[in-house]
């Protein structure tokens, strides 16, 4: 790769070179609203001085509750040029779980989304100090009464720039903290991986809240290129922007390709701009695959990776999308790593390199891995190794050609729509109604999200508890994507020796049953 792409890269810095080099070409567009890099530059910087006014100092968080659009890139420049941390919030989460993160992340600072403003906790319960600016007049104001002036602050490349908080399988959320060093990669993928230029334009409609969608959303940015921002995933509105636009590239989980090969419009709009879409987040089928290929006539990237690697660490090539042949097999894998990661699969009985075709553990030793979860140094220790591995809970095998192919997840996540949800977090919310006694949550196959939450519940002895009854309890504490959608009553759990429940029974039991299609 040459030169170390680390050494002294900040996301402000990235800025202040193409806000020299190319002023006037569009860095953003959403909506009506379109920015240049020039603009950008002077929004940001009014930013960063805003929040030095407010007396944000190197290291602290601002928090960011908002929707998909160009503020959040706004905030997300501004903050790197204040040499702060930028913790961006899930709107899709419950009022009781954004207070939890606030009071884990102790931000002072929060941007808000009007819309999602009545989740934000009252002054008296708020994290210490945390000042609060709301989008819309107020947002303007505050960055109108600060200088358009770079304040230049710096920054190393150890320092942590990102922060993405993801649900442990303990119900306590984690923040995985991404440094300047870890993002470095961002430009290096779009290069590489992603194939992007400075005359590319980017379609982003993953929530800015995820890797996939603020990782994905900087590769074009990085280069000069051209951005475009959806607040809302509408097959026909995507396929309507790829031509408006002419969008060169896209990052799309399965469930929204499935619904662009699905609609009418796909075959009557002009799509000849697309080069490449990369997809992950969720498993993506064979059939499914082979349509989309068919339907959007483009190129196709495969990408696999997490939260606490930065993004993508194995990915397949268009190269190994073929449809057809002896390599149609090639569509079942996640692909290879790539150049800059060491990827393994790991004997979880031997913790020795597991050979090919033998399923283990992936683990990643990565210049892109995290630098741990924020104020949680215990199981920061269990996930990253001594030798710098970090373990990704996923079940996968490699086959004598280097290809890795993934199996079932050691860990009980479950993946719907893109959405990461980890079944003990609605185990803890269900236990709590006065009329479950017990309950197991696992995933089972929906045909448009991928996976749907499905709980199996013992009920109290006298309890007289509803499907319908306990949902709504459930949608009262937790973010709806991460309620059940089904749930049946069983008398007992099936358990081990050891008093464990063992999830591969019901998976087995429940996993032909069919399932509904609510959302």
């Amino acid at each position: 790769m040459g030169s170390d792409p680390t050494a002294d890269w900040t996301l402000a810095g990235v800025l202040r070179d193409l806000s020299t080099e190319r002023p006037d070409h569009e860095a953003f567009v959403s909506g009506d609203r379109r920015l240049t890099f020039g603009g950008l530059h002077a929004r940001s910087s009014r930013i960063a001085n805003a929040l030095i006014n407010a007396h944000v100092e190197p290291g602290d968080r601002v928090a960011v509750l908002v929707g998909n659009g160009i503020e959040f890139f706004e905030v997300a420049f501004g903050v790197s040029k204040a040499g702060a941390t930028m913790v961006a919030l899930n709107w899709r989460l419950s009022a009781l779980e954004l207070a939890a993160i606030l009071a884990d992340a102790r931000p002072s600072l929060l941007v808000v989304d009007p819309e999602f403003a009545a989740k934000v906790p009252p002054v008296n319960e708020r994290a210490a100090k945390m000042q609060v600016v709301t989008l819309g007049p107020e947002y303007e104001a505050w960055l109108a009464a600060s200088r358009p002036e770079d304040p230049c602050v710096s920054s190393a490349p150890d320092d942590v720039m990102l922060v993405l908080y993801s649900s442990g399988t303990t119900g306590r959320p984690k923040g995985v903290m991404l440094t300047n060093a870890n993002l470095a990669y961002i430009e290096v993928m779009a290069r590489e991986l992603f194939r992007m230029t400075p005359d590319s334009v980017h379609l982003v409609v993953a929530p800015l809240f995820h890797i996939g969608g603020a990782g994905t959303g900087l590769t074009t940015t990085t280069l000069g290129g051209r951005t475009i921002v959806l607040t809302e995933v509408k097959a026909d509105d995507v396929l309507e922007t790829i031509e408006r636009e002419r969008v060169t590239h896209a990052f799309f989980v399965p469930a929204v390709i499935q619904r662009l090969i699905e609609s009418p419009q796909a075959r009557e709009r002009d799509l000849s701009s697309l080069r490449y879409i990369a997809y992950g987040g969720a498993p993506m089928t064979e059939t499914l695959l082979s349509r989309a290929l068919d339907t959007l006539g483009c190129g196709f990237i495969g990408c696999y990776g997490m939260t606490e690697t930065a993004g993508t660490v194995i990915a397949l090539p268009p190269e190994d999308h073929l449809p057809d042949g002896e390599a149609v097999r090639l569509l079942r894998s996640v692909g290879k790593e790539l150049p800059w990661h060491d990827v393994r699969v790991v004997d979880l009985l031997t913790a020795e390199e597991a050979a090919p075709g033998q399923i283990g553990e992936i683990w990643v030793r990565s210049p892109m891995n995290m630098k741990g979860y924020f104020n949680q140094p215990d199981v920061t220790a269990r996930a990253l190794t001594e030798g710098g591995w970090v373990r990704t809970g996923d079940g996968a095998y490699r086959d004598e050609d280097g290809y890795f192919y993934l199996t079932d997840r050691i860990k009980d996540m479950i993946i719907s729509g893109g959405e990461n949800i980890y079944p003990a977090e609605v185990e803890n919310v269900l236990s709590a109604h006065p009329d479950v006694a017990e309950a197991a949550v696992i995933g089972v196959p929906h045909d448009k999200w991928g996976e749907t939450v499905k709980a199996i519940v013992v009920i109290r002895p006298g309890g007289a508890a509803q499907p319908e009854k306990l949902i709504a309890f459930t949608r009262e504490r937790l973010a709806h994507y991460k309620c059940p959608t089904s749930i049946d009553f069983i008398a007992e759990l099936p358990r081990n020796p050891s008093g464990k429940v063992i999830k591969k029974v019901l998976r087995d039991t429940y996993t032909q049953s069919l399932t509904p299609s609510a959302s």
